[in-house]
């Protein structure tokens, strides 16, 4: 017959391991702390790097032609915000952004389970891919004016030699970190290399999928803005990085200024909007996150 105080030992055990499998209780959350935490921050450093660049500006180091002051900066990116052009610039880029890194999954996300489950095509491609991840887009840009011409195709090109390799990459990386036992466990419950992709690789392998799918976006933007400041053309419309070529051809220092704000905002505007919820709901998923 066991002892009481062994009795009451395991008692105590069982229990703080019951407290450890339990969920974390929610926590009422104060809207001024989610303030301080989320949004004080960066508006704070926005306002640092604002009162840095007047400072600089004021202390008239460079020209005022090589550094404008912030409020003329203003001045220009309001007048395009005023007349309508400023959405008219953004969605010729964004458009073509979103369409690209569409492709760029569709043929990436079946490259990296190929490149990921067969060794073959792995020792074939799989160093092309990192190399292709490397180089830089914009030496993609001259080659796709000669094939294509100064056309949308010439854009779209570039943008999928940006996106393809990040995204299959990524999802290589994720599959590879997936615990053999769940492909065995799928395939004795008769599961076939389709399902198992389906049903056991894609989700087990989603953290990193979502990492290549994030720099796949990353890279497509920039790859975008490369082609965009090369291949420009009535036909093309003004994008971002036409917008850009503008004020450097005009040597129009806030226009430059305005365009590359603009191209930050986006960026950090897809990334607050999509990928990072995406990234909480797939840590909560996995009891990472506080729901």
């Amino acid at each position: 017959m066991a002892h009481p105080d062994h009795v009451a030992d395991l008692d105590a055990v069982r229990s703080g391991l019951d407290v450890l499998d339990a969920p974390p209780a929610p926590t009422a959350r104060r809207p001024g702390r989610r303030f301080a935490r989320t949004v004080l921050p960066p508006l704070v450093a926005v306002v640092v790097a604002v009162a840095v660049w007047q400072l600089l500006w004021a202390a008239a180091f460079w020209p005022e032609y090589k550094l404008p002051a912030p409020l003329t900066v203003w001045d220009e990116f309001w007048a395009r915000v005023s007349d309508g052009s400023v959405f008219g610039i953004v969605w010729t880029s964004m458009h073509r952004a979103v369409i690209g890194f569409a492709v760029g999954v569709v043929i990436g996300t079946p490259l990296g389970l190929l490149v990921a489950r067969l060794p073959l095509v792995r020792s074939a491609i799989g160093p092309l891919l990192s190399g292709l991840q490397s180089l830089p887009s914009v030496a993609w840009v001259p080659a796709a004016v000669l094939w294509f011409g100064i056309k949308d195709g010439a854009i779209y090109f570039v943008v999928l030699l940006g996106s393809v390799p990040s995204i299959a990459n990524g999802l290589v990386s994720g599959i590879d970190q997936v615990q053999p036992i769940l492909l065995r466990v799928g395939t004795t419950l008769g599961a076939g290399r389709l399902a198992a992709a389906r049903h056991i690789l894609l989700p087990a392998a989603l953290p990193g999928y979502l990492a290549g799918l994030k720099q796949g976006w990353a890279f497509s933007w920039r790859s975008l803005m490369a082609a965009e400041l090369i291949a420009v053309s009535p036909q093309l419309g003004l994008g971002l990085g036409a917008y850009l070529e503008q004020g450097r051809s005009f040597s129009d220092m806030p226009t430059v200024f305005a365009a590359i704000l603009l191209i930050l905002f986006v960026g950090i505007g897809v990334d607050l909007l999509l990928f990072r919820p995406l990234e909480r709901s797939v840590l909560r998923a996995r009891g990472l996150a506080p729901a």
